[in-house]
């Protein structure tokens, strides 16, 4: 299950990455090479997704939302230095447990 869960860790660094790169560009007017790093950065993102251990792409993804979530709240702390929102920590642990919920019985299966 740990390395379920790391894959999915990656996965949302990459996703999160990718999307604030071309956020940057397009927002920020940051440098084209900011496109590149993006295009890369979700490339590995899939790549890294398709690592997990489901039989299904759809549930593998549903899974994944709620630990994006938790990922993208600790981008907004760690990177942008924003503080989280009772509801962020609310809403966040929901989608946590949500996501639990699905990867459970696929790893019991494994």
């Amino acid at each position: 299950m740990i390395v379920e869960i790391i894959f999915y860790i990656v996965a949302g660094f990459f996703e999160i990455l990718g999307c604030f790169m071309f956020w940057e560009y397009f927002k920020n007017d940051k440098p084209v090479w900011f496109l590149a790093i993006g295009v890369a950065s979700l490339m590995l993102f899939a790549f890294v997704l398709t690592r997990v251990e489901s039989e299904f792409a759809g549930r593998a993804y549903a899974a994944y939302g709620g630990i994006y979530i938790i990922c993208s709240l600790l981008w907004l702390n760690f990177v942008e230095k924003q503080s989280f929102s009772k509801f962020d920590l609310i809403g966040s642990a929901i989608a946590l447990c949500g996501a639990l919920i699905i990867i459970y019985p696929s790893l019991n299966n494994s």
